[in-house]
């Protein structure tokens, strides 16, 4: 007997009652139309903006040299890599670009990817799997959080920076492949992990450390080369135990990410990774835009040095600007600078204010943070100038003052 359609259900009537209650619940995300302007001013939905939201460090992502770059690779290369690195992906430009990473870095091998979230999601799985242990802090950013899911390893995830939380947790394990993972600087705080503490607990415990550099990367350390140089732990002081990954698609400006360690642990990735074997390679135009991004991250140091100086301008003013006021400007001392606000709503009202001044910085809700911490982040680049800061400063003091 045939069901007439008219009076069943299916679970795909539920999305616009879900959707509904994102809006309710003022977690309903919505993306923009940007066109870049000059310097960090951006086009948005047709509205001139200056931006605060960009993870572009440096400066770099519209930089004539890396165009040229680009565009030189593609006449070389053309514009698709066409297949898997396993099979003809590979490229020349590709190989350069793994060895001048491996090198910046002051590790003895690198492995290029498409994509940092690709990148993740895909070697912790090679690393460990049923039966072994992952710690993670809790802040971590989602692509490793995905990653330990997928590996079907046991996760232990310990309370944000707790070090003795985290000694106690691989201290228990009685599993034999530990791997710790911990972003470097923490994408939505600002803050550094303590480097040398988390491979200190490796070392005492037989376990892996995997770093997520990609706040960190062109940022941090002697001439931008990252936390492990920031911390001395590269050359001569690199541990086996590390695996450094970072992005490519902030301070660099370009796109894609690497994961650089032991050439034995490198190679096992490179025979492990699905997200690798199994997707096509980076176009190789990329690779020659990012050989020109780290001749301009280790030479220009004044990008560093300018970028030192916006925060402290920022964190300055808004240290006057915001007095008396419920909102708080996290302890960072990196170029991701979190204000919170606390509720989501008020978040979204104050991104809006700032929005009808001519200023983009995002409202951050939960799931990507705690309920009850919605915050602005605040996103600084070597693009900025004094004024861009000051006008920032006083449009959040006024709004603060409103409330």
């Amino acid at each position: 007997m045939a069901i007439d359609p008219s009076l069943t259900t299916s679970w795909l009537d539920e999305f616009p009652a879900r959707i509904a209650e994102l809006d309710r619940t003022h977690l309903r995300r919505r993306r923009r139309v940007v066109l870049p302007e000059s310097g960090a001013r951006l086009r948005v939905d047709g509205q001139s903006m200056l931006a605060f939201c960009s993870n572009d460090y440096l400066g770099l992502a519209n930089h004539p040299a890396l165009i040229e770059a680009a565009c030189m690779g593609a006449r070389s290369f053309g514009v698709g890599a066409t297949a898997s690195p396993l099979v003809s992906g590979h490229s020349a430009a590709n190989d350069a670009l793994e060895h001048a990473l491996a090198s910046f870095v002051g590790l003895p091998r690198a492995l290029y990817f498409y994509a940092g979230y690709a990148t993740n999601i895909g070697i912790i799985p090679a690393l460990v799997g049923s039966g072994d242990a992952i710690f993670s802090d809790t802040l971590n950013h989602a692509c490793l959080i995905d990653g330990a899911r997928l590996s079907r390893a046991q996760i232990h995830r310990y309370a944000h920076a707790d070090l003795a939380a985290l000694e106690a947790a691989l201290a228990q394990s009685p599993a034999q492949r530990k791997l710790v993972i911990s972003d470097t600087v923490f994408s939505m705080d600002g803050d550094l992990a303590d480097v040398p503490a988390l491979l200190a607990l490796c070392e005492r415990h037989d376990a892996l450390l995997l770093l997520d550099d990609a706040h960190g990367f062109g940022v941090l350390g002697p001439q931008g080369r990252g936390c492990l140089s920031h911390f001395s732990l590269t050359g001569a002081r690199a541990s086996p135990r590390v695996l450094y990954m970072t992005t490519l698609g902030k301070a660099a400006g370009v796109a894609g990410a690497f994961v650089a360690g032991s050439d034995a642990l490198v190679e096992w990735l490179l025979q492990k990774t699905r997200s690798y074997i199994y997707a096509t390679a980076a176009p190789a135009l990329l690779a020659s835009a990012l050989r020109a991004s780290l001749q301009l991250i280790e030479h220009d140091e004044w990008r560093r040095e300018h970028l030192r100086q916006l925060i402290k301008r920022l964190r300055q003013g808004l240290a006057t600007g915001l007095r008396g006021s419920s909102w708080r400007l996290g302890p960072s001392r990196t170029p991701i600078q979190p204000l919170l606000i606390g509720r989501n709503d008020e978040a979204l009202a104050v991104m809006e204010g700032l929005r009808e001044r001519g200023l983009w910085v995002p409202a951050i809700r939960p799931p990507t943070v705690p309920e009850g911490t919605a915050r602005l982040r605040i996103a600084l680049s070597a693009a900025h100038t004094e004024a861009d800061i000051d006008q920032l400063v006083q449009a959040l003091s006024e709004l603060a003052a409103a409330c």
